[in-house]
């Protein structure tokens, strides 16, 4: 019979187990009535400092497996350290929180068996009500350059919550960069893939684990790592202070042998300073960032590290 590996990371999620756990049940049966699927569950847990694992072994049944990684990694590691761990033919991933509901699963499951050209199923959250209108302007832009000039297209609001088939996964799992943003990644991987719209249910317990600093660094890891629009523009911004400074200098060269005009000194000296060494920091602080993302795809080391793997063998 089939498999499908439902993946899952976590941070402390002690709260949300046993919610977590009713969940996995219905999933297992639903899909093995309706789709001949057996169901094995992947767990990673993301460095959490509470009795998280400990409560996910109480109460979890059937074939489940807990990647206990030796530190936080970041979500987007751990997500992969789920991925490479699970063995079934088509892999769900979900939040543990159980923001990504019931239901939606379900039909993402049936739109991809249903169509046998399809190689991924993805969410698109079409509901940012609860955002202010500052985060929502920053989630535009932040698509807009990083989709400029690209051979894809990221999908707008679509994050991890998707189903594919194995050989989507497997080739998710070739690629090897150390610094990775997977809503970039799903997209340059390409395949056949459809998007379904879903609004989010609330957190099972807890609150995010996403602070704004999180948020932000992983909007910069994105940029840095699939778009040069920033150096680009960096570029141009740099070509047209040149040229308007060449203009400003020929205009007091005129002005003061054809008319006698005091040419101006301090304050347009310190003016100009000021302006191109600003914009020379920025771009120093630009170039930082890329070649230390380089630094970290050079260095080769490790995406993750295992501490240890629980089963559901072991726990019976």
């Amino acid at each position: 019979m089939p498999v499908l590996s439902l993946v899952a990371p976590f941070l402390n999620e002690q709260a949300s187990a046993e919610a977590f756990a009713q969940f996995t049940k219905a999933i297992a049966t639903d899909v093995k009535n309706r789709f001949g699927l057996d169901l094995e569950v992947v767990l990673v847990d993301d460095g959490s400092t509470d009795n998280s694992i400990g409560r996910y072994r109480e109460v979890l049944d059937g074939n489940w497996r807990i990647v206990e990684l030796s530190r936080n990694f970041g979500k987007e590691i751990a997500l992969f350290s789920g991925i490479e761990e699970s063995k079934g033919d088509f892999v769900l991933m979900v939040d543990a929180d159980l923001q990504h509901p019931y239901e939606v699963c379900i039909e993402m499951i049936s739109t991809l068996m249903a169509d046998d050209d399809l190689d991924v199923v993805y969410s698109v959250r079409s509901d940012r009500r609860d955002e202010s209108w500052a985060k929502a302007f920053a989630s535009k832009l932040f698509y807009k350059v990083i989709n400029a000039g690209q051979r894809f297209d990221m999908p707008e609001n679509a994050g991890d919550f998707r189903i594919m088939r194995r050989q989507a996964a497997t080739a998710l799992l070739s690629i090897r960069d150390k610094r990775r943003f997977n809503k970039g990644l799903y997209a340059w991987m390409g395949f056949r893939q459809k998007g379904i719209p879903y609004v989010p249910a609330p957190r099972a317990a807890g609150n995010t684990k996403w602070s704004k600093r999180a948020l932000a660094a992983l909007s910069l890891e994105g940029i840095t790592s699939f778009s040069s629009l920033p150096l680009r523009s960096m570029s141009v911004v740099g070509v047209i202070i040149g040229i308007l400074g060449m203009l400003y200098g020929a205009e007091i060269i005129v002005e003061a042998l054809l008319f006698g005009t005091n040419v101006p000194g301090y304050p347009s000296l310190m003016a100009s300073i000021s302006v191109l060494g600003g914009f020379n920091l920025a771009l120093l602080g630009l170039l930082g960032e890329y070649v230390w993302v380089t630094i970290g795809e050079v260095k080769d080391r490790p995406l993750y590290i295992v501490r240890r793997i629980h089963r559901s063998d072991d726990a019976a």
